[in-house]
């Protein structure tokens, strides 16, 4: 007979987490920000160092605001697992719109503003209408939105272009936050955004749910906020903070509270995950899909506005013409589809 073989048994230690940070590091995250540094490093040196100046930088972040809005309401549109092709003829009919509310018609800004908002709204809800209640495929429904979009656009302004914007409606796309202003606006959603992950933190350790480790999560909070601070340091070193960039902030951290803090949030993955198995859980997957196309069309209303305000600044001609194509929605779309695909559920 062997001898007891609980003294032979040697239990093999476990290997320590000598780098935790890297544990949950996401590959493809890693990646991309990799080339993104590696194409800002050949482009600085490309151009002796003026593609991180102040003031380029600057403007990058005034033309990229419009598409990162439109990608806002895009993403929950592609979780749901639909598509949205008419963002693109959309944000001009509704910036059209607005010139010609503010050009023509002379309407003060807060109305202006609002009309816009609306119909964005009323025709993100028509797209959505055929979608959810018809059940039209959402590509046929928005191709279509795309072509006709376009043109009522040449239809309402005539043939013509409308400019120049006023002076109020030109602020939207073209002031800059006062530095202190800016400066401190960062710092405090910072320090929101900080207490809001600590309290989720906190509760899922109240749930027992797993968690990362407490220095992992400082160092990425600091991290981020050195990034989101220096940033806006580099920007007071020019002009200041523009104004579309923190409205897209602003809409930022309202679409990430809407997708991970609220039931209509939750129910938008469902859908996107199985929508036979959301409608049995007893989700209104109609009215649901519905007020996502809403969300979308209002996001699309905002990017028109600013589209609007911020084209008259350089050359008048340009602020609002029939002319003027629309990009297509891919560059709002790459954005969104990459979100959406790492949140997982849409197909």
């Amino acid at each position: 007979m062997s001898k007891n073989t609980s003294s032979e048994i040697k239990l093999t230690p476990t290997a320590p987490a000598a780098l935790p940070a890297l544990k949950g590091l996401n590959l493809q995250v890693f990646v991309m920000i990799a080339a993104i540094v590696v194409i800002m490093l050949f482009f600085t040196w490309v151009t002796d160092g003026a593609y991180l100046s102040a003031r380029n930088i600057s403007n990058l972040l005034r033309q990229t605001a419009i598409t990162g809005i439109l990608a806002v309401g895009m993403v929950f549109v592609i979780i749901s697992a639909e598509i949205d092709l008419s963002v693109g003829s959309m944000m001009g009919l509704l910036g059209g719109a607005a010139a010609i509310f503010d050009v023509w018609l002379g309407w003060p800004l807060p109305l202006t503003i609002l009309v816009t908002l609306v119909m964005g709204l009323l025709l993100g809800a028509w797209n959505g209408w055929w979608v959810a209640y018809r059940k039209v495929p959402s590509f046929i429904v928005t191709l279509a939105g795309m072509l006709a979009f376009r043109g009522i656009l040449i239809g309402i302004t005539n043939g013509t272009t409308v400019s120049p914007t006023s002076p109020a409606m030109s602020q939207i796309g073209q002031s800059y936050l006062p530095d202190g202003i800016g400066f401190g606006i960062g710092v405090v959603g910072m320090a929101v955004f900080i207490v809001w992950q600590w309290r989720g933190r906190m509760r899922r350790q109240a749930l027992g749910l797993a968690t990362s480790s407490s220095t992992a999560a400082v160092g990425r909070q600091a991290i981020t906020a050195v990034i989101v601070l220096g940033a806006i340091w580099l920007l007071n070193d020019y002009r200041g903070v523009p104004t579309p960039v923190l409205i897209l902030a602003a809409l930022l951290l309202a679409g990430l509270f809407m997708a991970t803090r609220t039931a209509f949030g939750r129910r938008i993955y469902a859908i996107g995950g199985n929508l036979e198995a959301a409608r049995l859980s007893g989700i209104n997957v109609e009215r649901t899909k519905l007020a996502v196309f809403a969300i979308n069309g209002l996001m699309v209303a905002i990017a028109g506005l600013i589209l609007s305000s911020r084209s008259a600044r350089g050359r008048l001609r340009r602020a609002i013409s029939p002319n003027w194509t629309p990009s297509p929605p891919a560059s709002s779309a790459a954005p969104a589809w990459r979100a959406a695909s790492a949140a997982s559920p849409g197909r």
